[in-house]
């Protein structure tokens, strides 16, 4: 269950979000949206992988926690092990909303900040106080204002990265498959990612117009965090020895 409204420091005075990384505040996950301007961060530790959004179609790039739902290899009892959490991750309980706005101009459309009063990271009586005293933005709050913008942002300009991937026959399917130490294997599918062969094809202009637009470094950032892989075989090789 969600209860997403609008958030207020009358309403909200009091309110604490425990920033603690655990599986009891909802960080058993698998995978996690992200986009072209978080590739860098991203790629030094998961996999980026390509999947089709089950409401609107389109591909989404996914940092990759695991091979399996409600699997977070990175998850541990001291917490996240990695030294870069995904935004999307790290803003919760915290998302965007927008209202409109009236004044001279005419009409306008605002972006504001929700916050889901049913997620388990809220608290009255511990963790990162939302609010001050008075009323202002805890240093805490100004993070995660300019978290939801950078995501918003980035989710805006992550349709005209895949719209050129997509225009230049860059995504392909794939199959993962994965055998641990212990002889189970495991299958990955209904994932994409870059085809490196079509990338090489491809001539000097449309490689220069990918450059200029920004695209071509997170195309191969993408390639790059193909190597993570590894570290999530190793990892889920670790917990079978332990």
């Amino acid at each position: 269950m969600t209860d997403h409204v609008l958030l207020n420091n009358v309403e909200h005075k009091d309110l604490r979000v425990i920033t603690t990384r655990s599986a009891e505040y909802g960080d058993r996950v698998m995978s996690a949206p992200t986009f072209p301007d978080e590739f860098r961060s991203v790629q030094a530790h998961y996999p980026i992988f390509f999947a089709k959004s089950p409401d609107s179609g389109g591909f989404q790039p996914l940092a990759m926690f695991g091979f399996e739902q409600d699997e977070n290899l990175f998850l541990t009892s001291e917490g996240w092990d990695a030294t870069y959490v995904p935004l999307s991750i790290e803003r919760q309980p915290f998302l965007i909303g927008f209202q409109q706005r009236t004044d001279a101009g005419g009409v306008t459309r605002q972006m504001v900040i929700h916050v889901d009063m049913d997620h388990p990271r809220i608290s009255q009586e511990e963790g990162e106080r939302v609010f001050l005293e008075h009323g202002g933005y805890t240093d805490y709050l100004n993070r995660m204002n300019d978290a939801l913008f950078t995501i918003h942002e980035g989710y805006e300009r992550n349709k005209g990265f895949v719209q050129a991937l997509l225009d230049h026959d860059l995504l392909e399917s794939f199959t993962l498959d994965v055998e641990l130490n212990d002889g189970n294997k495991h299958r990955l599918a209904g994932f994409y990612t870059i085809n490196e062969e079509k990338l090489g094809t491809l001539d000097a202009d449309v490689l220069a117009k990918l450059n200029s637009d920004g695209f071509l470094l997170p195309i191969y950032m993408v390639i790059a965090s193909l190597s993570n892989i590894r570290e999530l075989i190793r990892r889920r090789n670790a917990l079978l020895e332990a």
